[in-house]
């Protein structure tokens, strides 16, 4: 099996985890590519002893953090005055990385130290402080949209033990549009598939059309979203989630909303 047909598999997921640490589809696709040019470079950046995976995650982190400065941009502005937003600005790259690969992406400590190349006490360590920071995020409205009621349940269990409010279910896209008009939510959480066989990306289309806002899509099927094929999702959360991962999801969407919110929807399938 040749270098490239080993790596393809790993791809998709690798794209994934870029968008939600750059906060943005074209920003995290232009690090996948940076990370794939530099083992085109030089073949032996890609660690063969480890595991495939978490060698390629290496490589990528190698390449992010190269581009990243030191301390996080300064925070301007009435918005970036809040004390939660305040506490997201502050918290170092480094230990959100740790996060994002143990909560987003099921690494264990031990593939998270690798991947970070470093020991497996700093990478423990690394995941508690994350852990306590992300754990103090700004509280907001959400709009679930989510046609299996137990999953909804659990959704809005989650988001609500986190200090969030859910505004409303949604179980069709006519029922999401009708939700957004009553209050509009300051992030939203979709399915994919709904129950009156609608989509939920043309749910979110639709109501990204009338207003910014964060979003984040639920699916068992990840890969099935970013095939390079067309515009596809910053955000994505895999069935069945873990708690972490809906939690540092949710942390990263808010960050980049609170930094960019007149750039544009950072979530959006546009």
């Amino acid at each position: 099996m040749s270098l490239a047909q080993a790596i393809a598999p790993h791809l998709p997921y690798l794209r994934r985890f870029a968008r939600v640490l750059a906060g943005s589809q074209s920003g995290g696709d232009a690090y996948a590519v940076a990370t794939l040019e530099a083992i085109l470079a030089d073949p032996a950046a890609l660690d063969r002893q480890i595991d495939l995976r978490v060698a390629l995650y290496r490589v990528f982190l190698t390449v992010w953090q190269s581009a990243q400065p030191d301390k996080a941009p300064a925070a301007t502005g009435t918005e970036a005055q809040d004390e939660g937003f305040t506490r997201l600005e502050q918290l170092t790259p480094r230990p959100r990385v740790a996060f994002l690969l143990a909560a987003v992406e099921g690494f264990p400590t031990a593939h998270v130290a690798q991947a970070l190349n470093c020991s497996e006490d700093e990478a423990a360590a690394l995941l508690a402080e994350a852990g306590k920071e992300l754990s103090e995020q700004l509280a907001t409205d959400i709009l679930i949209i989510e046609d299996e009621p137990i999953i909804a349940m659990d959704l809005e269990t989650l988001v609500e033990s986190l200090g969030h409010r859910v505004i409303d279910v949604a179980r069709t896209h006519s029922e999401a549009l009708e939700a957004v008009k009553r209050h509009r939510p300051g992030l939203v959480l979709a399915d994919i598939q709904l129950a009156d066989g609608s989509s939920g990306l043309d749910a979110v289309n639709d109501i990204l059309a009338e207003a910014e806002m964060p979003v984040i899509f639920i699916t068992a099927y990840p890969e099935r979203l970013l095939t390079g094929a067309r515009p596809e999702p910053t955000f994505l959360v895999t069935k069945p989630f873990s708690p972490d991962a809906v939690k540092a999801v949710i942390s990263q969407a808010l960050f980049f909303e609170r930094r960019s919110h007149q750039a544009g929807p950072v979530a959006a399938a546009s």
